[in-house]
């Protein structure tokens, strides 16, 4: 703990510090809902000075207006804000700038492994007879989508693993870069979908179903689910992509794709976890752009609603706009309230799987709440903190952990004991299997330790919320993080 982490707060850079910067190296831009667009420094590495300010020169390089990191759509050459400043300077000097490198060996196998999966999959529609095929398709609950769609959207089946194959292609190319493999579990009556991802979720960056966007389309619908996707698309022949995580996080690598669209409708899910995302995502995306389907029922997810029969363009034109006004009446409110009354179960909160009693009293964890923990040392805060955290996180709950007291590596350590419900100390042959699972959790740490600045602290949460979605921040525990001096100054 005493070298500075590499991964320690990224400087900050405002969009105020990005135009002036802009301006200064003569390199032309223009605003758009989350990115400023410029000419790309990697495509031509020919010229040694920037672009002029030509009006036939692709904009296919985007700056996040809320980061500054970049992202060049046709080499996909990405950076933070500090490695295009690098390459800018890099130009004036008349250095070509680096192509964006190879990828790393963990991606690479993960790609070969994909590539190996594809070619071993079917397309659905290929299966041994018609009687499989319809036996699959309704095992997924997917009977009225027709081979077309499927078709179109390269979706197929791989019998080994009884599961959906859907393709990542690379917007550039078209280039295999990895793939999600769904499968269904009956837990008795209910099922459940089981999905897995190649790469790893953490680098599994796919819209499913950009390369079938074409550079015309101005509206788009922006699902939870590739199946969802898949039925709005044939329902109503609108651009639909799938999330790449559903309703967990939208990651801000994403955004540069989804600037050519002027109106985006998010339909996510049909609880309201997926409509408290749906908000969350908006901010992101520009909230004057964004509308939102409410769930409720006569408004399910876009796959239950083809299933229902129900108008699938009737409920996107019904869509609210994500912009409310500052002044409302209840007239605007009035689906909302009922709503709120329908699902008081799931306004409550996301219950805790392992805690009974706790849903008791708190009814569940809910966003915008502070809870306090209080006890004497030892008397077991952090061991049931990190347990009552996990609980969350294992249900998708995107959490940020601060541990000021004890460091991350002990905390990871505890965390997944609880995780295992087993010692990993004495079966260590069984760590990489629980690590690999453990790995897939929406779970981020801080990295500072002892008494830190406020105001560092805030910023690096912000961040946080801003790149991973976080819903869950646990701060452990304050006394450490403010210092033992500050406490009989301010309270």
């Amino acid at each position: 703990d005493v070298l500075p982490s590499p991964d320690g707060p990224v400087p900050s850079v405002s969009i105020t510090e990005i135009r002036q910067y802009l301006r200064a190296q003569g390199i032309p831009f223009h605003d758009g809902y989350s990115c400023l667009h410029t000419p790309s420094l990697f495509t031509d590495s020919r010229e040694s000075q920037p672009p002029p300010p030509a009006t036939n020169v692709p904009y296919t390089l985007f700056i996040d207006k809320t980061t500054g990191s970049f992202l060049c759509t046709a080499t996909l050459a990405e950076g933070t804000w500090q490695d295009f400043q690098a390459n800018v300077e890099l130009r004036h000097r008349g250095v070509p700038p680096a192509s964006s490198e190879e990828p790393e060996e963990d991606t690479r196998r993960a790609r070969e492994d994909a590539r190996c999966i594809w070619e071993r999959a079917v397309p659905l529609w290929d299966l041994l007879d018609e009687d499989e095929t319809n036996k699959t398709k309704a095992m997924f609950g997917i009977s009225l989508v027709t081979d077309t769609t499927l078709k179109r959207f390269g979706v197929r089946y791989l019998r080994a693993a009884k599961s959906l194959v859907f393709p990542w292609f690379s917007p550039r190319d078209a280039t295999l870069k990895g793939l999600k493999l769904m499968r269904v579990e009956k837990k008795g009556d209910a099922i459940a979908y089981v999905e897995e991802t190649l790469p790893r979720f953490d680098s599994y960056r796919n819209l499913f179903g950009l390369p079938l966007v074409s550079r015309r389309d101005t509206e788009l619908v922006l699902t939870g689910w590739e199946l969802d996707a898949l039925a709005l698309h044939q329902a109503t022949g609108v651009a639909s992509l799938a999330l790449p995580r559903g309703a967990t996080c939208l990651p801000p690598a994403l955004l540069p794709y989804l600037e050519q669209f002027k109106r985006i409708t998010l339909w996510l899910g049909e609880d309201l976890r997926s409509w408290e995302a749906a908000k969350l995502f908006a901010r992101k995306l520009s909230l004057k752009r964004c509308s939102l389907v409410r769930p409720g029922d006569l408004q399910p997810r876009p796959l239950e609603a083809l299933n229902q029969g129900l108008n699938l363009t009737k409920i996107l034109r019904a869509a609210l706009p994500a912009s409310h006004k500052s002044i409302v009446s209840f007239r605007q409110l009035r689906e909302e309230v009922f709503g709120e009354l329908v699902n008081t179960e799931q306004v409550a909160g996301i219950k805790w799987a392992r805690f009974p009693e706790l849903n008791k009293l708190l009814k569940g964890h809910r966003r915008g709440e502070l809870t306090i923990f209080t006890g004497p040392t030892g008397s077991g805060k952090t061991t049931f903190i990190s347990e009552y955290a996990l609980d969350l996180c294992m249900q998708g709950v995107c959490t940020l952990w601060g541990s000021f007291e004890i460091n991350n590596v002990r905390l990871a350590k505890i965390m997944l004991t609880q995780f295992a419900a087993q010692r990993l100390e004495d079966q260590l042959e069984l760590y990489d299997e629980w690590a690999d699972r453990f790995e897939d959790l929406p779970l981020y740490f801080m990295t500072f330790h002892g008494q830190q600045n406020i105001k560092t602290v805030i910023d690096t949460m912000q961040h946080a919320v801003y790149m991973y979605d976080i819903t869950h921040v646990v701060v452990d525990n304050l006394q450490f993080m403010m210092g033992h001096e500050h406490l009989s100054v301010d309270r």
